[in-house]
């Protein structure tokens, strides 16, 4: 990542319990860390993939998640600083509506589904960075089916589904149809019905619960 590493840059945090400098500016009780070590901190936390991509279509930064993506939609070993094809072509598309569209912020958004059980969203925008005369395109990478399934992990907490009807939420909430559903746990259509109708009225109940509380 190409960020600059002069000594006015950086951030500062204070050190608790020194005695030592207690008396001292709030200037002499910090310590500096390097901006680019904090980004690549925060970048690393994210849930989505995040890479940071050259207009040249050279991959500048990429965290753990980005990479794990990228090596699955390659079809075969290249260089690291390399980027898959379905992320470089939305990056391409931002490229050329800037250049039409040279006044306005752009940020495109795109779904694409590489392989039967991956369904992606990726966005993109320019990032523009004070420290560096060029700017760099910002690609986000989220796991549509992975989104959905934290979803339903936190409805079944705050629904108090059971076993069965956590499984069978889990997968309506991937979007499968109520004979999908069926055939993957072995059960009826009906009784999937069954199960959706049991869920939709305990989330009826808890949601009239919290508007008479509100009330």
């Amino acid at each position: 990542m190409i960020f600059s590493n002069d000594e006015n840059n950086l951030n500062y945090i204070a050190i608790p319990g020194d005695k030592q400098h207690q008396n001292t500016t709030n200037h002499d009780n910090l310590q500096p860390v390097a901006k680019v070590d904090l980004l690549q901190a925060i970048i690393e936390s994210f849930v989505d993939g995040v890479l940071i991509v050259s207009p040249q279509g050279k991959l500048i930064h990429a965290n753990e998640y980005a990479r794990a993506i990228c090596r699955q939609l390659m079809t075969k070993a290249t260089a690291n600083d390399v980027i898959p094809e379905e992320v470089w072509q939305i990056c391409q598309s931002l490229i050329e509506s800037s250049e039409l569209f040279t006044t306005e912020k752009i940020i495109l958004e795109s779904e694409i589904q590489p392989k039967p059980t991956m369904k992606l969203r990726l966005r993109v925008r320019w990032l523009e960075l004070s420290a560096n005369p060029e700017n760099f395109l910002l690609v986000t990478v989220e796991d549509c089916n992975q989104y959905s399934k934290s979803i339903a992990i936190a409805d079944a907490k705050k629904y108090n589904l059971t076993d069965r009807e956590i499984e069978v939420w889990l997968l309506r909430r991937a979007n499968l149809s109520y004979k999908e559903i069926a055939n993957k746990l072995y059960i009826t259509i009906n009784t999937v019905k069954k199960h959706l109708q049991n869920i939709y009225a305990k989330q009826q109940d808890i949601n009239n619960m919290n508007e008479y509380n509100f009330v």
